[in-house]
C-alpha cells in the first residue's frame, strides 16, 4: 500500500531502465515506494499498446500517474502535452525528472483523484490503483465524466481477478463501452459518454 500514499520514511534507491514500445524507447527513473519499480508492468504495456492513438487527440489527462510511463508515453504518441497527477510525492518526482529525460510538456500535480484537476480534457487514461481500493478506483473511472469533454474517451486496463467483469457492467450503466484487448486476464477498455 505504501506506493500509494506518503512514502517519505522509506529509504530511495533510485534506479533507471528503458522501455520499447510502439517504436520509440523511453527512459524511466524509477524507486521504492512506486508501483512496478523495475519495468514497465504488463498491463500498462497492454494498454498503452491498443489504445488506437489515431483517435486520441487534445488533453490528456493521466489520473494516478506513478512514475510517469502513461502520461508520458502518450504524449510522445500524440505530440500532445499532458497532464498527469498521483497522491504520491515520491512518484510526482519522479514523473518530472522522466517528462525532462524524455523531452515531453508534461503538468505534474498533487492530486487525489481529481481534487486538483480544473478544466476538461479529451482523453483520459488510467491504470487505476486497484490496491488503494474499490471506492478509490471507482472514483477515478466514474468521476472521469465530470472531466471528459463532449466525444471525450477513458482508457482503462483492469485484470479479471480485480473485478473487470463485474466493473464492466457498472462502467455500461455511464458509458458506451467497448473492450478493445483481452490477454492474460488483463481487459483494455474504451469509454465513451453517452
Amino acid at each position: 500500500m505504501a506506493q500509494y500514499f506518503d512514502n517519505v520514511n522509506l529509504k530511495s534507491e533510485i534506479r533507471k531502465f528503458d522501455v520499447e514500445l510502439l517504436g520509440y524507447v523511453f527512459h524511466f527513473f524509477s524507486d521504492n515506494g512506486v508501483f512496478c519499480k523495475n519495468h514497465l508492468d504488463f498491463g500498462t504495456r497492454l494498454l498503452l499498446e491498443n489504445i488506437p492513438w489515431d483517435e486520441v487527440e487534445g488533453d490528456i489527462l493521466d489520473v494516478g500517474c506513478g512514475y510517469g510511463a502513461i502520461g508520458i508515453m502518450a504524449s510522445k504518441l500524440t505530440n500532445q502535452p499532458v497532464t498527469m497527477c498521483d497522491v504520491n510525492k515520491r512518484a510526482l518526482h519522479l514523473a518530472q525528472m522522466n517528462a525532462k529525460e524524455n523531452k515531453v510538456t508534461a503538468n505534474i500535480l498533487e492530486s487525489n483523484c481529481y481534487e486538483k484537476i480544473d478544466g476538461v480534457f479529451d482523453t483520459i487514461i488510467t491504470n487505476p490503483p486497484i490496491r488503494a481500493g474499490k471506492k478509490i478506483v471507482y472514483e477515478i473511472l466514474f468521476g472521469a465524466k465530470e472531466y471528459l469533454m463532449n466525444q471525450g474517451k477513458l482508457f482503462l486496463v483492469i485484470h479479471k481477478d480485480q473485478g473487470a467483469k463485474s466493473l464492466l457492467k457498472d462502467l455500461e450503466k455511464v458509458y458506451k463501452v467497448e473492450v478493445l484487448e483481452k490477454n492474460k486476464g488483463f481487459f483494455v477498455i474504451k469509454c465513451e459518454i453517452r
